[in-house]
Formats: structure tokens, sequence, C-alpha cells
């Protein structure tokens, strides 16, 4: 049974998470609150957060790394889509460099948060070993992401237990899996499919990837030639933010290309695809079902899914499956997949706050039953806020953004001689939307018990990195709040 310790030390901010939102927000903190104290509590050993979870082969990033790095320390590797360990070092050096990884405490699994309007202050309960420990901190800023770290998700698939070989899930990755001349299908066609056929084509006997339908590819330079030339006649920041502003205008324009003209946009990415396929091959399973940018779009690096296909090391099969057997897979179409290894890329299992158990004055918060605030705080809960990325950019475009909003907030509080403030409890009422603008099945799986979404300002999340840097830094931050005065509340010693 677990036992409860309750630690005397209260700090302004508790940040939850040690990747790159939790990194960058204590960061902006030092930086633009450096009278606020904070902790960082992960439930990892480690810096990184998902670039310190994920170890399968080819681990990389889906967007470059000048716009998903962080904006006050420069990318200086060669490589603008980077591999995995590579983001770990970044982070964790960032951590270092600016003293922030003193301050982080692991082996923290936080598991609930609740809030007194009266003490101005949240009570957080993070399990540690075998106990649970309770910690205070004014602010609360959730900065995890929205995956479940403990478990993927994993479809039912029919004859599963009949299968001889090896399933192995991306995000579980066995250190020791030996898949040298092995049979290898990777079940789905996301990100971490397109990932792993290339990175393991060369080792094994043949590798097929296993779709249900496609996903539109594009292909980008691993090494970005014009980044190169910047930072041999600029310094390092400089160069480094211009690469940034450059390349995030580039990804926001091509992604309202893609949603202003979907069949122009189409025929570009399509064509593309078959100019890097051998001949006469069938493109069906690169035509998806959807527009572009209904789904992210998935990124191989200098094309290196393409060679795999045309070196006739890796292919691609659309079907659905009928049922496992003891050799492989039986599909719909009759054909059957000999296969040793089976990896299921079959997607994330999203989840809100963290999978916190969230109280307010002794009420507990739904999540979906509230609205999102500025793309970050919630309607009737104090003093919280949640870092999520963009959809259609780099995550870490939008999590600075939040993180100095964060900063913002708290310097207001001050100036105002305020204990806390929240978002009107009555949200966006009777404006209705999903919280993430995508049709991808991790999104569909979960839009019963995320946040949701007005229609108009300031209940809207927008996926446009350049609207959003103008106005975060102007926004109005008494607009739909609710405040309360020091004095009104009785804040402990």
């Amino acid at each position: 049974m677990s036992a409860d310790i309750t630690t005397p030390e209260h700090v302004d901010v508790i940040i939850v998470g040690a990747g790159l939102s939790g990194i960058g927000a204590a960061y902006r903190l030092q930086e633009q609150c450096p009278g606020k104290s904070y902790a960082i509590l992960d439930a990892r050993e480690a810096v990184g957060g998902t670039w310190d979870l994920f170890r399968y082969p080819g681990i990389r990033s889906d967007s470059d790394m000048y716009t998903l790095s962080f904006p006050f320390r420069p990318w200086t590797n060669r490589k603008s889509i980077a591999d995995g360990q590579h983001i770990r070092e970044y982070i964790s050096d960032a951590a270092d460099e600016f003293g922030i990884a003193e301050h982080i405490q692991f082996g923290h699994r936080v598991v609930s948060a609740s809030w007194s309007s009266e003490d101005a202050r949240w009570t957080v309960t993070s399990q540690v070993g075998e106990s649970r420990i309770v910690q205070t901190a004014s602010f609360l800023y959730l900065c995890s992401g929205y995956y479940n770290y403990d478990k993927g998700f994993q479809p039912e698939f029919p004859g599963l237990d009949s299968f001889d070989g090896q399933v192995v899930h991306p995000q579980f990755w066995p250190e020791d899996l030996d898949y040298a001349g092995k049979k290898v299908v990777v079940i789905g066609s996301g990100a971490t499919a397109v990932t792993l056929i290339p990175s393991m084509a060369d080792d094994v006997e043949h590798i097929t990837m296993l779709q249900r339908s496609p996903t539109y590819i594009t292909t980008l330079p691993a090494e970005d030639k014009l980044a190169q030339v910047m930072r041999t006649v600029l310094p390092a920041k400089l160069a480094h933010r211009a690469v940034r502003r450059k390349n995030a205008i580039v990804t926001i324009g091509f992604y309202q290309f893609c949603r202003r003209f979907p069949a122009a946009a189409t025929k570009l990415l399509l064509g593309r695809v078959k100019r890097q396929l051998p001949d006469g091959a069938d493109m069906q399973h690169f035509t998806p079902r959807y527009k572009p940018w209904d789904q992210r779009l998935c990124i191989v690096p200098n094309g290196d899914l393409f060679r795999a296909i045309r070196r006739g090391k890796a292919s691609i099969v659309t079907d659905t499956i009928t049922s496992f057997t003891p050799t492989g897979i039986d599909l719909d179409s009759g054909q059957h997949l000999d296969a040793d290894i089976v990896v299921t890329a079959t997607g994330l299992q999203v989840v809100a706050f963290g999978q916190l158990e969230i109280e307010v004055d002794g009420e507990r918060v739904d999540p979906h039953e509230v609205y999102v605030y500025k793309g970050l705080m919630f309607s009737g809960v104090p003093n919280l806020a949640w870092c999520v990325g963009y959809t259609n950019a780099s995550w870490t475009l939008r999590a600075d953004l939040s993180s100095q909003y964060v900063c913002r907030y708290l310097n207001h509080l001050d100036a105002k001689g305020c204990a806390f403030g929240m978002p009107d409890p009555k949200g966006a009422a009777g404006q209705v939307r999903p919280i993430l603008d995508l049709t991808s099945g991790y999104v569909m799986r979960v839009a019963d018990i995320l946040p949701q979404q007005g229609t108009s300002s300031p209940w809207t999340i927008r996926q446009n990195w350049l609207l959003d840097s103008y106005d975060m830094k102007r926004t109005d931050l008494d607009q739909d709040m609710v405040f309360t005065e020091k004095s009104q509340v009785s804040v402990p010693a």
C-alpha cells in the first residue's frame, strides 16, 4: 500500500514533463519571471519525454529541427530531419546549459491535482515508487503532451494468439530484437511505419507495409542547404532565427495551399511520389481517400522509403486483415503475408490532461465539458495551462508561444494584485467543435474525452503560427477572465 508523504516545499509553478515543452517552459520562466520558483516533475528517469521513450529503428523528427528546436538555443546539427538520439541529447544539453536540470524531480508520476480557491493553490500528488508525494503550487503547467506513455493503440486482431512469430509495438521496442534476415510486416501507414520501413530494409529478408488505406507522403531533404549557407555568413542565433522563420512560413504556406486548393495539392503530392517509384508501380497504394492535410503528412528524408521500394527490399500492400495464422497474416483479398515479426505501428493513444485526475474546489473536472481558452487554458479552471503543439507544423512553435503567454499571465496577476484567475466558466457555451481538427484515427477515437473549442476568439485553437505569434504578444490578458484578488483568499504562510 502506498504511503502519503507531504513535502513542505511550495513553489510558484509546477511543470509536468521534462521533454521539449517542459524544458522550454522552464527557460521562459527563468527569463521572463526571474523571481518565480518552479519544479519540474517527470515520471521517467531522464530528460527528453517522447524522445527518450521511443527507441525504435530510425526514430526521427517529423518536422524540421529549425522549427522543432528551441528558438533560444540554435540547432547546430547538419541534419534538418534529425534522429531521436540527437534530439534527446539536444534537450538534455539545454537543460544543463541553462541550469534547468537541477529543478527536475525524476520518477514523479503525477496522478492528481486539486485546486483550492480558499488557499489559491494546487495540491499535486505524484506516485514515486511505493509512495505518494504531495506538493503545492500556485500555478500548474501541464507539459507532458497528449500521448499515453504507458500503452499505444492496439486493435483487436483475429487469431493473433495463433501467430508463432514475434509481435512488437514501436512504443515498446525490445532492445535485443533481432530482425536480420527475417520477413517483417509493419501494420500501419503513418509516420512510424514510413520511418521503420527504410530503417530496417537493409537488414531484413523483406519488409512489407500493410495498410488499410494510404497516407499522403512527401519527401524533404535530410539537410537544409540554405541553412548551411546562412550559418557561414550570419551569427548562429541570427541564422537560426532566420531559418526557423523561413521554414515556418513555408510549412504554413503549404498547409494553406492544401486546404484552399486540395485538387492541385493532391496532383502535386502524388506526382512527386510517382516520380520516385519504379515504372509501373501501382499508385493505389499512395492515393489516400481524404484531402491533403485532413491528416498529417508523412515526411521521408531524401526519399529513403522509395529507395527501399525501388531496390525490392520493401513493398506496400493495401488490404484488410482477415486473421493472423501461425506463419503470418491472411488478408481479405485472399493473399497471405509470410512473417517472422509483425510490428503493429497502429498509432498512439491520446489522453486529456496527461491522465491526471483534476478537481476544482472538490468538484472533478471532466475534460470534455470544458472549453479551451486561447489554446492553453480552460473555462472554469484556475491557474492551469496545458501545452499542446500544432497539428500542421512543429510542436515547439506553439509550445513556446504558450510558455511565453503563461509568463505574461503570471506577471499580470502580480501587477493586478491577484491570487488567481480563470477563463469564464461559461466558456463558449453553445459553440461546440473538436479541439483537434484532424480526421486521423488517433484523434477520432478520443473526440468524446478531449476538451472542446468554440467558433470565435478567444475560445478557439488556430493552426497558424504567424498569426498566433503576432496575437499572443498583444492579446488582452483580461479578456473573458475572472480574477480573484489576494485579499480575498487565505494563502498559507
